[in-house]
């Protein structure tokens, strides 16, 4: 009896997911990154590692033909997943979620804090040599953590890590919202609060929650017009879930105090965004996952969810379709 077919999307996938995946299946690698490349191997697929941006779609899954029964998404997000193509075709979907969620809140909180005390404008008097010769006690003034109220958006693995940090900077009060009250909530002594709620009383915004339809540009100029002139928003999730246009209006106007981005629309941002040239805006290339340990944990999740799946065993971190 020949082994199932596990194809494997991206040519610089952790060689532990290949050591893994190699005990059970035949492993296939594409050439490259791009679709193409992808769609001229993809064919008798039973399984796929899938790390990157490029949608997998119907084009993607006819291609691999009707014998395909599990995807392993090697990122927290699967927005770039057609989910209803996989429901109508019975195929399993895992993500790797749990294994990221440390490092992404440790971005975060870099984040967070890079923005609440002004790095991006500070940098630029230091480089344009307007650095304040003269003590001034105004000067650059920043956001403190202590004391503060901490509003998380979407409480899984990233959000509960995020609170778990926020915890030991001795802040007044955490509080978040999701599709329902958590255990871990109130394990972690966060209250559970209406939308409306968090946006008006959080000094701290973190936006961990997953895109989806209803959560595409919730993040919206309603939204920030409702938050604290001194609060600072933060997205390590996915740039769709803000108006990306209405944040620059409200960073622009000090509508808001700071963001600090993790994410953003489109990727990789265009050199000319008006983002790129705010003072008040701490951006990073969507590199909160990227670190040698994590990268090899998630590849090691995404492997374990497709071996389960071949085996017709529940994974360990299904996606409900």
């Amino acid at each position: 009896m020949s082994l199932p077919r596990v194809f494997v999307a991206n040519p610089q996938i952790p060689k532990i997911a290949h050591d893994m995946l190699q005990n059970v299946a035949t492993v296939v690698t594409t050439a490259g990154f791009d679709k193409k490349s992808i769609l001229e191997g993809i064919k008798g697929a039973d399984a796929l590692l899938w790390p990157g941006r490029i949608k997998l779609d119907k084009e993607v899954l006819d291609a691999a033909g009707p014998q395909l029964k599990v995807v392993g998404a090697m990122s927290a997000g699967y927005n770039h997943i057609d989910l209803s193509e996989l429901k109508a075709r019975g195929i399993k979907l895992g993500n790797a979620s749990p294994a990221l969620g440390n490092t992404v809140a440790d971005m975060a909180i870099l984040l967070a804090l890079a923005a609440a005390r002004r790095f991006t404008e500070g940098r630029k008097h230091m480089e344009e040599g307007t650095w304040s010769k003269q003590f001034n006690p105004r000067w650059m003034m920043g956001q403190d953590v202590a004391d503060s109220t901490i509003g998380i958006i979407g409480l899984g693995s990233i959000g509960q890590a995020i609170a778990k940090r926020m915890k030991a900077f001795d802040v007044g009060r955490i509080i978040y919202v999701g599709r329902s009250e958590k255990k871990e909530g109130k394990e972690l002594g966060a209250e559970y609060v209406t939308l409306d709620t968090l946006i008006k009383e959080s000094d701290f915004i973190f936006v961990a929650a997953p895109l989806d339809d209803n959560t595409r540009h919730m993040c919206n100029a309603s939204f920030f017009a409702k938050m604290k002139k001194t609060s600072v928003f933060v997205n390590v999730s996915r740039g769709e879930l803000v108006d990306q246009d209405a944040l620059i209006k409200a960073l622009k106007t000090n509508q808001i105090f700071a963001a600090g981005l993790d994410v953003m629309t489109p990727e990789p941002i265009n050199p000319d965004n008006e983002l790129l040239r705010l003072p008040n805006a701490v951006l990073t290339p969507h590199i909160a996952s990227s670190t040698e340990k994590t990268r090899i944990a998630m590849a090691k999740w995404t492997a374990e969810n497709i071996i389960r799946g071949l085996k017709g065993e529940e994974l360990l971190t299904p996606v409900q379709l």
